[in-house]
């Protein structure tokens, strides 16, 4: 049973990509599309339903993050920005939930948004969790920052790795 439910969610990922496609049009060839209100809601339940999806176990895990970096690749049409985003050192909150600060630099000439996968793995590569956040408006020339977090405890030594990163 719980493997029907992982698959389904996966196929709530990839109807959320849709849309988040389907939103976007080509602002004239700076690396990728202008989202409609419509799409960045989507963006927003994309990674709530990868956030959910990643917390079942790692099956389900392992679907939602290369989902998530499917939808990712599908939006930039093969531009990545992957270099202009850092992530931070992970740290653990209050909640006992691993927090890492995301730092995305905009080299376009017009204020633009990021959409970021962050893997966090172990130090031997081991996937723990997989989280997409948006940075939203950042200037021409500019850095903005977001903080991820991961969908549920993780413990020990964890690594934040940027896996993919688009720029809308």
């Amino acid at each position: 049973m719980a493997g029907h439910r992982a698959h389904g969610a996966v196929a709530v990922v990839t109807v959320l990509a849709a849309a988040v496609l389907a939103g976007c049009s080509d602002d004239g060839g700076d690396g990728g599309g202008t989202p409609t209100a419509p799409a960045s809601e989507a963006v927003s339940r994309a990674a709530s339903a990868a956030s959910s999806l990643a917390s079942e176990g790692s099956d389900a895990l392992a679907s939602a993050t290369a989902e998530a970096g499917r939808w990712l690749e599908d939006i930039t049409s093969g531009a990545d920005v992957t270099g202009d985003v850092k992530a931070g050192t992970p740290k653990t909150d209050a909640d006992g939930r691993t927090t890492v600060e995301v730092t995305v630099h905009n080299t376009a000439d017009t204020t633009k948004s990021f959409a970021v996968q962050l893997n966090l793995t172990r130090p031997d590569g081991t996937l723990l969790d997989t989280v997409v956040i948006t940075v939203d408006d950042v200037p021409a020339g500019r850095s903005g920052r977001a903080t991820a977090r991961s969908s549920h405890d993780l413990s020990g030594d964890v690594r934040a790795v940027v896996a993919h990163a688009v720029r809308y």
